[in-house]
């Protein structure tokens, strides 16, 4: 008898309970955007913010209420994503401006000088904590890969102390660029193929000590520029995108090779 009267009270308190959830759902349930929903389901779900907004659900949101939001601000979806987005809103495909990562830093082992050996938690941010890392240098690239790890598509490895990318995996996501702690990763637009590997902002002799592969702010690549795309701002030799038409000539004159034409490097 007791197993039995234990049943039921088993049986009606799932029963309440089962009810309870059901009044609950039906009062405290949040309504749903159909279209919400479905722009949401044309993004990749990097969740990486590269649209401005936080994450796919942010910009799916922002796109259903928005009529004036731009549907191309997908980097990692590309142009698929921008039409399947432009489609369920019924407005014109814009094209997306493809980018990729690139690690301001080529000062690899073999290139630099050590000032001793970090014994730690094998993170960048935590070795830059601890006098900015193992290398001299404490602009450039530490080396841990916490690049790497948050990287959704495998596209960074860790080779010889430093980080590489490889533009045939990258998804312009920028993850990386924000995991940075020296700030070295940026996005580019991928039609354009030169880039300075470097970012130390100490004066030439300082930073050629350092690191074989540093700019030494000798200004050859600003005075030979056609554009005027390239200037020594801050100790360090940057490249105005806006202007740069990838002629390579800063890339001959350049005494140290720091800066780079990427498409002759992937060939």
């Amino acid at each position: 008898m007791q197993i039995v009267i234990a049943i039921v009270l088993v049986t009606v308190v799932g029963l309440l309970c089962s009810l309870m959830l059901v009044v609950a759902s039906h009062y405290m349930s949040v309504p749903t955007n159909e279209k919400e929903e479905k722009l949401r389901n044309c993004l990749p779900g990097a969740n990486c913010g590269a649209c401005g907004y936080t994450g796919c659900d942010g910009y799916a949101k922002a796109l259903a209420n928005d009529p004036t939001i731009a549907t191309n601000l997908c980097i990692p979806g590309g142009d698929k994503t921008a039409k399947a987005l432009a489609d369920v809103l019924g407005v014109k495909a814009l094209d997306v401006a493809e980018k990729e990562a690139v690690i301001h830093c080529y000062g690899d082992t073999s290139k630099r000088s050590k000032k001793g050996i970090y014994e730690g938690i094998k993170s960048c941010v935590a070795a830059k904590s601890v006098y900015g890392g193992e290398a001299d240098c404490t602009f450039g690239c530490i080396g841990y890969g916490d690049c790497a790890s948050v990287c959704p598509v495998d596209a960074i490895c860790i080779e010889n102390g430093i980080a590489h990318i490889d533009s045939r995996k990258c998804i312009g996501c920028g993850l990386c660029e924000k995991a940075c702690p020296n700030h070295l990763i940026s996005l580019k637009n991928v039609e354009k193929t030169i880039i300075v590997s470097c970012s130390n902002c100490e004066k030439g002799a300082v930073a050629r000590k350092e690191c074989t592969n540093a700019c030494i702010k000798c200004k050859k690549c600003e005075n030979i520029c056609p554009q005027g795309a390239i200037k020594v701002k801050n100790n360090v030799a940057q490249i105005d995108y806006s202007l740069c038409n990838n002629c390579g000539m800063c890339v001959k004159v350049c005494p140290t090779h720091c800066i780079v034409d990427t498409s002759l490097a992937e060939n």
